[in-house]
């Protein structure tokens, strides 16, 4: 099992009879996985950003039993259209975690992945861990599970998006 300060990692992938430009539009608006998500409630663009774009900034709300409700801005860490889509919670020099949807092609499909990276600067499960530190490693794995879940649902639902369903 992994320490926070270890960055543990989570990914999930899916094959989506799609092509990256299909995929594309959906995988770039932050507020896909809000239908999907347990905990991503809402999305949306900050002022002057409309859309996808290096740099661009989004406001997402979570909601998790044990903390409540939180809003934080996210800064669009990678963007290439087509590929990948990739945004840090906290902004470029204070980011606590990475996410990222890419595609790759795959014959007729493309495959999805979801990936994403904890453990880079305080956070909730932070303020849990020193809470109770001897519990950490199962912390940790508590959430990467949670995150999983949710990353699984939306690969799926983006997929059913893409395919029409």
């Amino acid at each position: 099992m992994a320490k926070y300060a270890d960055l543990p990692t989570v990914e999930v992938s899916i094959e989506v009879n799609a092509s990256p430009a299909d995929l594309w539009p959906i995988i770039s608006d932050p507020n896909t996985p809000v239908a999907f998500s347990e905990e991503l409630v809402g999305a949306g663009w900050m002022d002057p950003y409309t859309g996808p774009e290096p740099g661009a900034m989004f406001a997402g709300t979570n909601r998790h039993p044990a903390i409540g409700e939180w809003t934080v801005e996210n800064f669009v860490a990678v963007c290439e259209p087509e590929r990948e889509f990739g945004w840090d919670p906290g902004g470029p020099d204070a980011a606590w975690t990475r996410w990222r949807l890419r595609t790759e092609p795959n014959g007729d499909a493309t495959t999805l992945t979801f990936w994403a990276q904890m453990g880079l600067g305080p956070s909730g499960l932070t303020m849990a861990i020193e809470a109770r530190p001897d519990r950490e490693e199962e912390l940790v794995a508590l959430r990467l599970g949670e995150w999983e879940a949710n990353m699984t649902a939306t690969v799926e639902g983006i997929k059913a998006l893409a395919e029409g369903g």
